[in-house]
């Protein structure tokens, strides 16, 4: 691309107001959590896969829509819904439970349904009861499953490059989930397994990105006489040369979410907003947190490099 052609833009020297915005995105997130906390119990808007409710299994005997059938089912107040199979005649409704009992949840939703497509229009299939401690258990394994993947990274990256990198992509693959997560938070989107599966996604998304920014870092400082330039210059250089295939890449993938959540219907809209908002933090980390992290890890605490010099000398002069 011609605006990224011998790019030499300062990053680096951008860092601190970077700094700053993802502190004010952070501190946000926070207080909208709190905030949540003290308004609904909950730091996020759990949906039925995190809470007690009931799960509803409708068939139709004519193909129908989702949009259809959570406008008869109360519109912008109905309970999730979500499409079964690979056709339009079966979907699963889950609804909060709210103390009442599954019996009269499932008889209100087959009441509303009924009274849109007729008595003979549709059947329930089955209805089945989600407790608390299943959605405590899967909040725990979500939870657990975030955990693996930061400490797996931090162990990947320290094998493939060096321990400095894989510190840096941590820190810049945790600042993407708090940010993402304290969004979720401030504007109360649905937390459902699949919006846990776009997290996940996310967490992949940013660290692959970052590893990109790390290997063209680490082929120039490889290079003759890369060790002795300045790292600053160095790692502005590096983003500075895989921009394109950054924002290319980002471009690309944002062009298609930005097609699900127009033409995707209500079903995958949460879990699509999710993606939107991963990526182009995931994009932003990379250049702007997870390259200034690296730096500061060795401006702080050294090189590989400079740590095997210190146990040269410390040999040479043992002997």
């Amino acid at each position: 691309m011609w605006l990224f052609r011998q790019a030499k833009y300062q990053f680096i020297s951008m860092r601190r107001k970077a700094y700053v915005v993802s502190g004010i995105l952070l501190a946000l997130g926070i207080g909208a959590m709190i905030l949540n906390i003290v308004l609904i119990g909950s730091w996020q808007n759990y949906g039925v896969d995190f809470t007690s409710g009931a799960l509803v299994h409708i068939r139709f005997e004519e193909p129908t829509s989702d949009d259809e059938l959570r406008e008869a089912l109360g519109g912008v107040n109905a309970p999730s819904i979500t499409r079964f199979g690979q056709g339009n005649e079966e979907f699963v409704v889950r609804a909060g439970l709210a103390d009442v009992d599954i019996d009269d949840v499932a008889a209100g939703i087959a009441a509303q349904v009924a009274a849109a497509y007729g008595d003979d229009g549709f059947e329930v299939v089955r209805r089945e009861l989600v407790g608390p401690k299943i959605g405590a258990e899967l909040e725990q394994r979500a939870g657990l499953a975030i955990m693996f993947s930061l400490v797996l990274t931090l162990m990947y990256i320290a094998i493939r490059f060096e321990l400095r990198f894989g510190v840096a992509s941590v820190i810049a693959t945790a600042h993407d989930m708090l940010i993402t997560l304290g969004l979720l938070a401030l504007f109360r989107v649905e937390i459902s397994l699949p919006t846990v599966a776009a997290i996940l996604t996310i967490l992949g998304y940013s660290l692959n990105d970052t590893i990109v920014v790390f290997d063209r870092i680490r082929e120039n400082l490889n290079r003759k006489g890369g060790r002795r330039e300045d790292p600053y210059k160095l790692v502005n250089r590096s983003i500075n040369e895989t921009l394109p295939r950054t924002v290319l890449t980002s471009g690309t993938t944002l062009a298609v979410l930005m097609s699900l959540l127009v033409l995707g219907g209500g079903v995958i809209r949460p879990f699509t907003m999710v993606l939107i908002l991963g990526v182009m933090i995931g994009t932003y980390s990379s250049i702007f947190i997870a390259a200034p992290a690296l730096l500061e890890i060795q401006k702080r605490y050294g090189t590989g490099e400079d740590k095997k010099k210190q146990r040269a000398a410390r040999r040479a002069a043992a002997v």
